[in-house]
């Protein structure tokens, strides 16, 4: 079962998850996926949701599966990247038909991931002192009134910057923002493997390492594999700072999109999960 990140995402990913299926494909595994709400017909709105939520619509679709004669119940894990890593260890807990988790890049801590994300981008940026202090007493200002329970409407009034925030996202935050997936980490019984990028600027993944070793104590439920050419993505850094790159590899050869080993490596540790 495939658990999307952040944003509008449909079942494919725009053709992003096709490669990684072929390889699930070759390790005997059939891969679900499907349409946020909202997104390519799919009823509701994503942007309502909580961590909670998707996590109970993971559920949903790992019952649905079940249901199928050519599905191995005893086989099931959820792959996810970003934003999974809050849903898919809530997922597990409710689901004892959950036998693995592959995470993609997950942070622990919303709040501390949304902070290292805002240092990193500004910094890739260059900017001046000034901007950097300007943007975290912003951050700060709209911490300070999802914790008071504003309403999008009263804190727009009150002067707080809404750029690039809408009302339907100010009420995703709202659900959101205490997330903090430790206690669903500690509580996992089943083998994870965890992959990590060289080059993540949305996740501290040195935070995320330590968590994951921290909770994840039964000796060889955890597995490490850290690839220093990749982006948050786990696409090539080169690639995907490049647009016309991006485009053109997609095209003509989808795979190499991903830095050398990913896709080989989970094939690899879907194999030795079955033995």
């Amino acid at each position: 079962m495939f658990v999307h990140g952040d944003g509008p995402v449909d079942a494919t990913d725009d053709g992003f998850y096709r490669p990684i299926w072929e390889t699930m494909a070759r390790a005997g595994y059939a891969s679900l996926s499907w349409n946020k709400p909202g997104v390519g017909g799919a009823p509701g709105n994503w942007l309502h949701q909580s961590m909670q939520h998707r996590a109970e619509e993971t559920v949903a679709a790992i019952e649905w599966a079940k249901r199928r004669s050519d599905i191995d119940r005893n086989r099931m894990g959820l792959w996810g990247g970003s934003q999974a890593g809050w849903v898919m260890p809530k997922a597990a807990r409710l689901s004892s038909d959950v036998k693995f988790l592959i995470a993609v890049s997950p942070a622990i801590n919303w709040l501390r991931q949304g902070r290292y994300h805002l240092l990193a981008e500004l910094r890739a940026r260059n900017a001046a002192p000034s901007q950097v202090k300007s943007k975290l007493a912003q951050s700060d200002r709209m911490l300070r009134a999802l914790s008071n329970g504003q309403t999008y409407e009263q804190y727009r009034a009150a002067g707080g910057d809404v750029s690039g925030i809408s009302n339907d996202r100010w009420t995703f935050i709202t659900r959101n923002y205490a997330s903090d997936a430790s206690a669903d980490l500690a509580a996992l019984r089943v083998p994870v493997l965890l992959i990590l990028a060289g080059h993540d600027i949305n996740v501290d993944v040195a935070d995320t390492e330590a968590g994951y070793r921290q909770r994840l104590r039964t000796p060889g439920q955890l597995r490490i594999l850290r690839y220093p050419a990749a982006a948050h993505s786990l696409m090539r850094k080169d690639i995907e700072d490049s647009s016309f790159k991006t485009y053109m590899t997609a095209i003509a050869a989808p795979r190499s999109l991903f830095v050398a080993g990913f896709l080989r490596d989970q094939r690899r540790y879907l194999e030795e999960t079955d033995r």
